[in-house]
């Protein structure tokens, strides 16, 4: 039974409401989850890691059991910079101002939005198989758009792409993910899991929202911090997968270092997805740098 110690919330983030799991005592860690998925891509390692942390995991907004707010022209409610308040606000409701980030996927690219709009609130951040949003619209290429081509079908105009997804939403969920590394590192209950999130009524618009907004308000947001000089200053530890996109079409430390102060990283053994043979060396990494101690 995935997280059978931890207790399920919902808590109130600025109007929306947003679900999760907490479990586990000392410092909080904060774990956000990517496409097309929900906080179930923690089970594997959740469990150890509450050893040392209060472990929080949510779903994003739109995604999973968490609520899905209506949008706008400008898809300003799917922006990181509205996903990240959610966040800091949950944190906040569980008493907690600043803490520890690991997140993936989607979940990091709201971190880093974190970072840079509450650079209080994070005291140290892990992203994983990520290079910033800018830097990869920025430098798209025929392998990354092969790879990710989800990242430019999801853009096309309402109702385009939600009808074609809605039709089979188990179908889209299975597509996306076989690109990336088959079905072998999916656990069959999570992977039920999140194609059943998928067909809850305005879960497939509400991802879409969050890749329209990722082209375009995202991307606004990021050029202005980059005229400005915000950058990330807590310490960000960048992993990615040595069989991934990340690794074949960009250098990720250097892009990372042109919007972070504090940057290391390195590869890990394994595509976008962390597969179950490569989550202990994922967790040595979390705790190592999270500076926590194995018992």
């Amino acid at each position: 039974m995935f997280f059978e110690h931890f207790t399920p919330f919902r808590v109130d983030a600025n109007g929306v409401d947003i679900h999760g799991v907490k479990g586990g005592a000392g410092p909080p860690l904060l774990l956000l989850h990517g496409h097309p998925q929900n906080y179930l891509i923690w089970h594997r390692c959740a469990a150890r890691l509450a050893e040392h942390f209060t472990v929080i995991a949510t779903d994003l907004r739109g995604y999973g059991a968490s609520a899905k707010p209506p949008s706008d022209a400008a898809h300003e409610p799917y922006s990181k910079r509205a996903m990240a308040a959610d966040q800091v606000a949950v944190m906040r409701h569980f008493g907690f101002e600043r803490f520890l980030v690991c997140a993936h996927d989607r979940g990091a690219r709201v971190a880093h939005r974190m970072t840079l709009d509450h650079p209080h609130a994070v005291e140290r951040l892990m992203l994983l198989d990520i290079a910033p949003t800018l830097a990869m619209y920025e430098n798209t290429g025929r392998d990354f758009a092969t790879s990710y081509f989800h990242w430019f079908f999801l853009i096309q105009p309402a109702p385009f792409p939600e009808t074609l997804i809605e039709a089979n939403p188990s179908a889209y969920v299975d597509q996306v993910m076989t690109t990336h590394a088959g079905l072998a590192p999916f656990a069959p209950e999570a992977l039920d899991a999140y194609r059943r999130a998928l067909r809850q009524p305005g879960a497939v618009h509400a991802m879409c929202e969050d890749y329209r907004a990722a082209a375009t308000i995202d991307l606004e947001h990021d050029r202005a911090d980059l005229e400005r000089g915000n950058r990330t200053g807590c310490p960000l530890r960048v992993l990615w997968g040595a069989q991934g996109v990340i690794e074949r079409c960009f250098e990720p430390l250097a892009e990372w270092r042109k919007v972070a102060r504090d940057v290391s990283g390195r590869a890990l053994p394994c595509g976008h997805y962390i597969p179950e043979e490569a989550h202990d060396e994922l967790l040595a990494e979390m705790l190592s740098f999270f500076e926590a101690i194995e018992s």
